[in-house]
């Protein structure tokens, strides 16, 4: 064997820390996630590659742009989970929602269509402009109804970036628990993001991870990025608090 072959040997992939993923756009025809049944097979099998046995899909809730209802994400979930059947595919599948601070998912709360993740977790994104009006009240009114909200991808939030990192601690002292996505530790955001989600893993405030999964562009980044050392440091850190797999 020569010195060079040696070297340039592709490392082995690791699996993800976790066999449950809660955040992800496989449910198809709903949003800008799989586009068709076909599209999302494809991505399922993909993230079973990675480890990944159950997921709970989190399909946008967003006003003017994705307002989906319970009749429009439970039809699609069916018909995900009837051609995973079919194939014979034992993936655990269910699904709640990516849900955007905004007028939309506030009257869909009051009308009870929201469906929260078991243990009534709840996934909540900040606007990627400004913070949401309100937010302190809004996370507090959420958890007194009985909801645990999850801030998604709050790396990729640049308004907490840098002089204001320490919106970062009131927000996760307070009860909002924080879930990064996988994509910004393989640094597909930028460096920022990912030098932040790092510095989220360190200071202890990461609860959860998720894909974020889109599409085969997204699947093919994640793949690379399981080669990696990085990979391996960023598990390692995270692990042992992660929440995934117990709710």
């Amino acid at each position: 064997m020569s010195v060079f072959s040696i070297f340039s040997k592709k490392k082995e992939p690791v699996t993800l820390p976790v066999t449950t993923d809660i955040h992800c756009h496989i449910l198809p025809g709903v949003d800008d996630g799989s586009p068709d049944i076909a599209t999302s097979v494809q991505l399922v099998e993909r993230m079973q590659q990675w480890g990944i046995k159950r997921i709970i899909a989190s399909p946008h809730i967003t006003e003017s742009t994705f307002e989906n209802t319970p009749d429009i994400l439970d039809r699609a979930l069916g018909e995900l989970q009837d051609e995973l059947t079919r194939r014979g595919n034992d993936l655990v599948l269910s699904r709640s929602s990516e849900n955007r601070i905004d007028d939309y998912f506030r009257a869909m709360l009051d009308k009870g269509m929201i469906t929260p993740m078991p243990d009534d977790y709840l996934l909540v994104e900040c606007s990627f402009i400004q913070e949401p009006w309100e937010m302190d009240r809004f996370l507090y009114d959420l958890k007194i109804k009985g909801y645990r909200p999850v801030l998604v991808h709050p790396e990729r939030y640049f308004y907490y970036h840098g002089h204001n990192g320490a919106r970062y601690a009131h927000l996760h002292d307070s009860g909002t628990l924080f879930q990064i996505n996988v994509l910004s530790l393989a640094g597909a955001y930028g460096k920022t993001e990912k030098k932040v989600a790092e510095e989220l893993i360190a200071r202890g405030y990461v609860d959860f991870i998720g894909t974020d999964l889109h599409n085969s562009n997204h699947a093919d980044i994640i793949d690379r990025y399981l080669t990696t050392s990085d990979a391996r440091r960023h598990f390692a850190a995270l692990t042992p608090r992660l929440l995934n797999d117990r709710i």
